[in-house]
This record gives structure tokens, C-alpha cells and sequence, in this order.
């Protein structure tokens, strides 16, 4: 979905997988900062939308997803993964239910892939699913912002944001009275400051929950009977994840961020050194300077200096050992 917000002044184009919306509008440190502090907007409108419709939507997706959602109260919002069977993480839904319909995120280009499945389990329960990522644009706010809301739109707030479903028509319209817009990358800027993994970035196809911090946020550990559920509780009971997510602070003396996929060595084993990990996504923050997400092994001492490819990199723990 290339959005209309791309012709407004400075606007220069994402790439790869955010491809659709802005990277910035000309000045990325001033677009964080505003963010920071309340004011403006992020177009996320590349983000795919998934509707659950039917007096059955939430005890069917109580069925399906990592998170309680029974009788999840309308407004609250939340966050949920789909699991392979071995415990792989397959979807990151971010969702809110409105008392008549259930609104979920996701990453862009996966809504069909959720939708398809979400079929296939639908059986005898009175739901309806719906891809809505045609008809409607997400819009981010930041904490604190007062920018309107309009009257009918479900909005998932959380201590980061409020999230807008839009419907598309309207979203220019709604640019035009919402402040100055921020781009994607001063949003993943802030993201990575706030250690928030995202799909397909911080996970590839062996990824499971504990190991990003995801299954204090994302999974009940006391509901039953969701597709992954064994892994889940094996690892939480008997054993421990093989890798965890550090944050970390890059050398600001090197010229260009390290890549997603560059791998991560022991600084004092050398060039040579075997991989202990992988950076998942390097940013340029406005007051912490470049920094970064990886994973590395579960036993990588806490204190450990790091090289990131030829960046020195010093890490900070988010999933404990």
C-alpha cells in the first residue's frame, strides 16, 4: 500500500519491508524529538489490518492466540503471537476489541497469510474474519499527544502511543490537522530505545517468545490449549531459551550502522572469533546515538564487550540469562 502522504514536503521513501510510507520528512533527529515529546504522527498505513467479527470472536481467539483474551474488556488494548507447533513464532498481532469488533495490527504483507489461517480454524464458532488493510490506514500517536480522535475510529492505546485505525479515505485529511509527521525510521528509533522487538526483524524462523522478552507481554502463561503451548511451558519449567535480546551502544565514531545480519563476535576473541549472534536492527537515536537490537546466546556474559561486524558495541540486558 504506497501511501498518499508520500507527496507531503521532504518526504523520502522507506525501503524493504516498511516500503509504502516515509523514512523521514528531511530532518530525523527533529522527527524523534517531536515524537519524544508528544507531538505529531507516524503514517504507518503500510501495516496490514485484520478485523474478528461474531458474538464468539473472543473465546475463538482465546483459542488461538499466546494472550488471555476471553473476556478482554473493550478498549483495552493488547498483544498476541500465533506459534507453530514447535513453538516458532508465526504472528505478532497488536490488537484492541471495540465491543463489536476485534482490530489487530500486523506486519506489512502478512495480513493474508493471517487471514488464511484464522480461516482454516473457524469450524462451527459464529466469527467473521476480515482483511481490512484496503479500506484502512493505521496512524500512530505518541504518548502524550492531544491530536484529535475522530468519533467512530478503534484506537488501541498503550504507555507508548495510541494506535488509530483510519479509514483510508480520511487519512489525508486527518494529516492536514495532526501536526508535523514523523517518518518510520524515527519510530523505529524509538522502538529500539524501548527494547520492543518486531516481527521479522528481531525473529527469524526459529525464534520463540522468551527469547525476546515477548512472553511477558504477549503470553498468558496460565491459559491452556494454543498451537505451541508445549514448548512454551517446557521452556518456562524445565529449561532456559538458547538466545536473548541485548540492546546495544555502537561505536559513534563509524560512518555507516551495521546492517541487519551482521554477525556478533566476542571483542576479545578477535576477527576470527566464532558468531555468538546477530544485530536485528541498528538505528540512529537523538540522544543515545547509533544503537541497536540482537540476538546473542543465552551464556554471553552480561558484562561482555562486543563486536558488531567491525563496531564496537557495548550491550545492555533485556532478557536475562
Amino acid at each position: 500500500m504506497k501511501s498518499p502522504l508520500l507527496s507531503l514536503p521532504g518526504a523520502v521513501p522507506a525501503e524493504g519491508v516498511d516500503e509504502g510510507v516515509a523514512a523521514h520528512y528531511g530532518d530525523l533527529f527533529r522527527e524523534q524529538r517531536a515524537l519524544a515529546d508528544g507531538s505529531g504522527y507516524v503514517d504507518l498505513s503500510h501495516r496490514g489490518v485484520v478485523t474478528v467479527t461474531g458474538e464468539d470472536r473472543l473465546s475463538w481467539l482465546h483459542l488461538l492466540l499466546t494472550q488471555h483474551v476471553s473476556d478482554l474488556p473493550a478498549g483495552r488494548a493488547t498483544e498476541a503471537l500465533i506459534l507453530s507447533a514447535n513453538g516458532h513464532i508465526e504472528h505478532a498481532l497488536y490488537l484492541v476489541d471495540d465491543g463489536r469488533t476485534v482490530w489487530a495490527h500486523v506486519e506489512p504483507g502478512t495480513s493474508g497469510a493471517l487471514v488464511d489461517y484464522l480461516e482454516s480454524m473457524k469450524f462451527f464458532y459464529r466469527v467473521e474474519v476480515a482483511d481490512r488493510t484496503a479500506d484502512t490506514a493505521l496512524v500512530h500517536l505518541p504518548a502524550g499527544s492531544i491530536a484529535e480522535v475522530p468519533d467512530g475510529v478503534a484506537v488501541r492505546e498503550t504507555p507508548y502511543g495510541r494506535d488509530l485505525f483510519l479509514p483510508r479515505a480520511e487519512l489525508e485529511a486527518y494529516a492536514e490537522r495532526s501536526g508535523p509527521p514523523a517518518g518510520i525510521l524515527a519510530y523505529e528509533a524509538l522502538r529500539v530505545e524501548q527494547y520492543r522487538p518486531r516481527l521479522g526483524h528481531e525473529t527469524d524462523h526459529r525464534t520463540i517468545p522468551h527469547e525476546l522478552g515477548w512472553i511477558d507481554t504477549a503470553v498468558h502463561l496460565q491459559k491452556g490449549c494454543y498451537r505451541g503451548q508445549e514448548t512454551v511451558a517446557r521452556v518456562q519449567n524445565l529449561g532456559k531459551p538458547p538466545r536473548r535480546l541485548v540492546f546495544l551502544h555502537l561505536d559513534g565514531s563509524e560512518v555507516h550502522l551495521p546492517p541487519a545480519g551482521t554477525e556478533i563476535r566476542l571483542a576479545d576473541d578477535g576477527p576470527d572469533g566464532r558468531k555468538i549472534g546477530f544485530l536485528t536492527t541498528s538505528v540512529r537515536h537523538h540522544e543515545l546515538g547509533p544503537v541497536a537490537l540482537a540476538l546473542v546466546k543465552r551464556n554471553v556474559p552480561v558484562d561482555a564487550r562486543l563486536m558488531a561486524g567491525d563496531t564496537a558495541a557495548a550491550q545492555e540486558t533485556v532478557v536475562q540469562p
